[in-house]
């Protein structure tokens, strides 16, 4: 696999009115294409401030980004971005809400509503193409929020706590459908979370950061050896366990 994603030295540091906090100090990793990264750490150690930074939504104090091997400046269209909320605009449809991004970016063109569709064919969303969220499940929004992301046809999606408003049961199963989709579309994800089983399930590789100033503590590989690999089959592992101790521990050592 080709690199598509390098953080090389991100630092952030923010001025209070107690003087210098330093966020995050020396953040490097790489991230293959079609690969799901995920990052968690102990509460307030920069997951998010991290992915904003990635996002070029938050600006750093030092390092560089890069993707395919050209510098990052700014919001870059190779990337998507989704949000523990679905976000979606109750009084549009769901159609009409897949279509939002293009909308923004001036890019509702007839190709692109045809691929829209498709999209929402392919994962059995048409039939609720002209319903409101408000007539959706909690499930079917998110899949709704992540065709309205995968319109705009990113490269590398982030995703920061997106299925922690939802139930238990649901956030598994909308795990498992967000994970086959992105395999499918072949979208390199970056995710943000605290739940350490969904990391886990979901992740090509696990990355810790330690307590405030965030900075890598160890990169974790989940290789479970399976065919037909999805985040409910890694679950049922017998791996799973020994994993989700090792990173139990890393956690607790930082709390």
């Amino acid at each position: 696999m080709e690199k598509i994603l390098e953080v090389e030295g991100i630092s952030k540091k923010y001025q209070s009115k107690e003087g210098e906090i330093v966020a995050l100090d020396n953040i490097s990793f790489e991230v293959n294409e079609g690969e799901f990264l995920s990052i968690i750490g102990p509460s307030g150690c920069g997951k998010s401030t991290l992915l904003s930074i990635i996002a070029g939504l938050e600006s750093k104090s030092s390092g560089q980004i890069y993707i395919d091997n050209k510098p990052l400046e700014g919001i870059s269209p190779k990337i998507g971005y989704m949000l523990q909320r679905d976000c979606l605009l109750e009084w549009r449809t769901i159609l009409s809400n897949s279509m939002f991004g293009l909308e923004i970016k001036g890019e509702v063109a007839k190709e692109n509503k045809e691929y829209v569709e498709n999209l929402l064919k392919k994962y059995n969303l048409y039939d609720f193409k002209d319903k409101y969220p408000s007539e959706l499940s909690g499930g079917m929004r998110q899949r709704a929020a992540l065709i309205r992301t995968l319109a705009i046809r990113p490269k590398i999606l982030l995703l920061d706590e997106a299925f922690s408003a939802l139930d238990y049961q649901t956030r598994i199963m909308v795990t498992n459908d967000i994970y086959s989709i992105l395999r499918k579309e072949n979208i390199t994800a970056i995710i943000v979370t605290h739940d350490i089983s969904e990391a886990i399930s979901m992740s090509d590789r696990v990355l810790v950061l330690t307590k405030r100033p965030g900075t890598i503590k160890s990169i974790h590989t989940m290789d479970f050896e399976m065919e037909n690999r999805n985040p409910i089959n890694c679950r049922q592992s017998p791996k799973f366990s020994t994993y989700f101790d090792t990173l139990w521990r890393e956690l607790g050592v930082d709390e």
